[in-house]
């Protein structure tokens, strides 16, 4: 499995952030209430960036041999796909999410509470991004060298 590229990242904040500026404005320019993140996304989006992060430590420790158990290759490859994952989903919140400041931060009336959900949002969704990929980074394997004398990096991968 290859590490998350920064362009599929870019493309996806990207997408997030339009797609969400299109919603609002259709919404309110059909006589609709606009989205409004509840309390508990934030909140959310924190504890599973720090649950993400926490789970990939006993990979980093194995690999590392810092470990005296060794970690189940099976769980290794979940933890892996779940980085992955956090780092797409939160790419792709943070983008809807800058996109919903960006609509809110154009318009001449708005509630500061709308406005402070949509960045706390937006910092829960980078935080998130960023934890998927530290817990990437843990679960790589370090450089050995190959039959042909050249290091080679690998993730964990099924």
């Amino acid at each position: 499995m290859k590490r998350t590229s920064a362009a599929t990242l870019a493309v996806l904040v990207a997408a997030g952030g339009v797609a969400m500026f299109l919603l609002q404005t259709f919404l309110v320019s059909t006589g609709g209430a606009r989205y409004e993140p509840a309390l508990s996304l934030p909140a959310a989006l924190v504890v599973i960036a720090v649950l993400v992060v926490v789970l990939a430590m006993p990979v980093r420790r194995s690999v590392r041999g810092r470990s005296p158990r060794k970690v189940d290759p099976f769980y290794a490859t979940r933890i892996v796909l779940l980085a992955k994952a956090c780092s797409l989903s939160g790419a792709l919140l943070g983008g809807a999410f800058a996109g919903a400041v960006v609509f809110l931060w154009t318009r001449s009336v708005t509630g500061v509470g709308s406005l402070a959900m949509a960045l706390a949002s937006l910092v829960g969704a980078i935080l998130l991004l960023a934890a998927g990929l530290i817990a990437e980074h843990l679960c790589t394997v370090p450089p050995d060298d190959d039959e042909r004398g050249r290091p080679s990096v690998e993730t964990i991968h099924p």
